[in-house]
């Protein structure tokens, strides 16, 4: 950009501080640009899910001006605070979650979006590979770790306890997002250790905002739309003309 910028300046008759400021700011907005890009393709989010795609109206216990908020990052993320998602499947968690984790790395932040299951299974090679703790060390680059489907982690000691260390190594350090189809009464499923399920359980909502998505899955409700096909809804019908006679 030097060319053109010089060339601007020659003809406008720009001062050399304007010149060497409009050059600095953009090789700014670039760094910052790449910065982004970089940041993205890192934190394998959902594609296509973002805040103005969510359905608010769908599941009207989220306030769309909280997870904005939140969209910010800045005082939950400084902190270590943790956001847990609660619902049965469909109720668009994992949709929210990523959209989260978008709008976050775009204010600067970085994320990483994983399955809970995928996740684990790395952290059991690297336990068998004794690298476990440089595995937990590279994840804390990420000020947002997002487990998704955390339930759906087999009832296996080994990788319930990896699972656990995770949440011991990110405590009051760094932040995660949790989405769960099971309430914490359920957990046991997860840990098979009632003393482990209380001790992860007390470390996740120690510093934690939680919402609870009960409502019915999404994919259903497609489902059942499109099986029923076009057309205006009953109150919207034609109400049927009598007979004078």
């Amino acid at each position: 950009m030097w060319p053109q910028f010089s060339q601007r300046a020659d003809k406008e008759g720009w001062p050399a501080a304007r010149l060497l400021t409009t050059l600095a700011e953009h090789e700014l907005a670039e760094r910052h640009r790449r910065r982004i890009e970089r940041h993205l393709a890192e934190a394998r989010l959902l594609p296509g899910k973002t805040i103005d795609t969510f359905e608010f109206e769908a599941v009207p216990m989220v306030s769309k001006a909280h997870v904005m908020a939140l969209a910010e990052g800045n005082e939950w993320l400084e902190n270590a605070n943790n956001l847990l998602l609660f619902g049965p499947p469909g109720g668009g968690k994992s949709h929210l979650a990523s959209a989260i984790g978008l709008a976050l790395v775009e204010n600067g932040w970085r994320v990483l979006f994983a399955r809970t299951t995928d996740l684990v299974q790395k952290l059991q090679i690297a336990r068998r590979e004794l690298t476990l703790q440089a595995a937990l060390n590279r994840l804390d680059r990420f000020h947002l770790l997002i487990l998704d489907d955390l339930a759906y982690v087999t009832k296996d000691q080994a990788e319930t306890s990896v699972l656990f260390e995770l949440i011991g190594a990110r405590y009051e350090r760094r932040s995660m997002l949790i989405t769960a189809n099971q309430p914490f009464g359920e957990w046991e499923k997860v840990f098979p250790d009632p003393a482990m399920t209380l001790a992860a359980v007390d470390r996740l909502v120690h510093h934690a905002t939680i919402f609870e998505m009960n409502v019915e899955s999404y994919r259903r409700r497609q489902a059942i739309d499109k099986k029923q096909g076009p057309g205006r809804p009953p109150k919207y019908a034609t109400a049927a003309k009598t007979n004078p006679d």
